[in-house]
């Protein structure tokens, strides 16, 4: 027989019960705690939270974008879904238009999963579970469906001058499909807008054909204004030199004309004054000479006058022909440049389509380039992956041999530990009387770790308050609260009696006890309820 003299808990402190009885509510009180932190759950700016199960008002799930929520154990779980935007790319090829003619039309389509109520109940209904390539596989048959439905209604021409109605016929088409699997339309880019008969080119050359011609008919507009412009010029300066040329030559004939008259009747009244005496006669021609010095004088100024008159009115019809002149030229030559401009614009157009064909055909051959490379590529790394696997392989059965040995040298030394430790159980078992007394035993000499370890558990646990959110009515008529407290006073009796049948520990009276079975038949109202409480 072993002595007891050895254990320093041979001698059971009489109030070894309570201490007992305090560790386990304090264990209980703490796993409550804890279970109401850990199933509290908040939501992300950045995702949505699904709480489903029994969730209430008739919903199979309920969900939040931001804030947070209690999950209830057991009746509820919880699930995210994610709010990043998702890009599609759309290669839509071979769509029938309106006129029955194949449209190429390359695009990228933003969704995402939209935060309107209807549309995250939509959502968590049909995508909660789905990873983001399903998702993505369901919005590009959606799209792709509706998109070729859109083209169908519009001509080419509507389809490429108006794209502003096409993108808002795509949105409007799109919209509602998708808000049926719970997910928004962000953004719709068109790449491009191709067809293969060669319809679009055509328009395009047709276009550029139509502005370089109304151009050049406006270049040539333009020279015949300037044309007609300096041709009326050049009349109107003849005439203006003739008319100032006549009418010096008129002027200078008159007064020759008025001279000779004048010489004339002087002549004649000096031949008639010869009779008169000789002092009039000298007083007289000195008279006549002095007046026909006057009038040759005035007629000289005549004459000078008229010239210059006609010279002036000359220098004004050039001076007036030269700014018609300077200002026909200026408009021709603002006329010209502005059609020279137009037609570089066009010819810049033309050849930057033509530059945007060359690359699309040299993006073209390059790709098919890099497709043999990567398929030799491909080929090469199958042959690599083969051999890596092959060496992986014989790596993880040398590893395993290894690992096998090394377990069961460790199984040999495990179980000769236990073995051991079994043979020094069998002997205290021996010492101690009986099994139960052996466990007793060793209860109480771990009770002491048990205690530190809980009171540590609890230590630096503030509970300024305690709340409970119900859910709703349980079974029986209960909130689900008071079926949850029901439930855990109805498994207190039963676990006392085992800790008191396997370790021979009794609980005070107060945490209660087990009714005696009794028959249906003649159970009582007081004894019924007595069970319910």
């Amino acid at each position: 027989m072993l002595s007891l003299a050895p254990f320093p808990f041979a001698d059971t402190p009489p109030n070894l019960p309570l201490v007992l009885a305090g560790v386990a509510a304090a264990l209980l009180l703490l796993g409550f705690v804890i279970l109401i932190v850990k199933r509290y759950k908040r939501c992300p700016s950045n995702k949505i939270l699904v709480i489903f199960g029994k969730v209430g008002g008739g919903n199979s799930a309920r969900c939040l974008h931001g804030g947070g929520a209690f999950v209830w154990p057991l009746i509820q779980d919880y699930a995210f879904l994610s709010l990043d935007p998702m890009q599609i790319e759309i290669p839509l090829r071979g769509a029938l238009s309106a006129e029955n003619i194949r449209v190429n039309v390359p695009s990228v389509f933003t969704v995402a999963v939209g935060t309107d109520a209807a549309v995250m109940q939509t959502a968590a209904i049909r995508l909660l579970g789905l990873d983001q390539r399903q998702v993505m596989k369901q919005a590009e048959d959606i799209i792709l469906g509706q998109l070729r439905q859109v083209i169908a209604s519009m001509t080419i021409e509507d389809i490429n001058r108006n794209r502003d109605k096409f993108l808002d016929s795509v949105q409007n088409s799109l919209t509602p499909e998708l808000e049926k699997i719970g997910l928004v339309l962000i953004n719709v880019n068109i790449t491009d807008i191709t067809d293969e008969s060669g319809y679009i080119e055509a328009m395009g050359r047709k276009a550029a054909s139509e502005a370089i011609q109304s151009a050049e008919i406006d270049v040539a507009q333009q020279q015949k204004r300037g044309s007609i412009g300096v041709a009326d010029a050049k009349r109107e300066q003849d005439v203006l030199v003739a008319s100032a040329e006549k009418t010096r030559e008129i002027g200078t004939k008159e007064a020759e004309r008025e001279k000779q008259i004048r010489l004339a009747e002087l002549a004649k009244e000096a031949g008639i004054g010869k009779s008169r005496a000789e002092l009039e006669q000298q007083s007289a021609i000195k008279d006549q000479e002095r007046q026909m010095r006057v009038q040759v004088a005035d007629a000289e100024a005549a004459a000078v006058t008229g010239e210059n008159l006609a010279r002036a009115k000359v220098v004004d019809a050039e001076a007036t022909l030269k700014v018609r002149q300077a200002e026909a030229y200026q408009l021709a030559e603002a006329r010209k440049r502005e059609a020279d401009a137009k037609v570089r614009e066009l010819q810049y157009l033309a050849e930057a389509r033509a530059a945007d064909a060359m690359a699309q055909k040299i993006e073209s051959e390059q790709r098919a380039e890099l497709e043999a490379a990567a398929k030799a590529q491909k080929a090469k790394l199958i042959v690599d992956a083969e051999a890596q696997a092959e060496q992986v392989r014989l790596n993880a059965q040398a590893q395993a041999a290894a690992t096998f040995a090394r377990l069961e040298a460790q199984a040999r030394g495990e179980y000769e530990i236990l073995a051991k430790k079994a043979e020094g159980l069998q002997r205290l078992v021996e010492g101690c009387g009986g099994a139960q007394q052996a466990f007793q035993l060793l209860l109480l000499e771990h009770l002491p770790h048990m205690a530190e370890v809980a009171a540590k558990a609890i230590a630096n646990v503030k509970f300024d308050k305690v709340v409970v959110w119900d859910g709703g009515a349980g079974g029986g008529g209960k909130h689900a609260t008071a079926n949850f407290l029901h439930g855990l006073a109805g498994s207190l009796p039963p676990m006392l009696q085992m800790m008191k049948d396997i370790g021979g520990v009794e609980m005070p009276a107060f945490f209660g006890k087990l009714a005696e079975p009794t028959a249906p038949a003649a159970a009582s109202p007081s004894a019924a309820a007595a069970n319910r409480s």
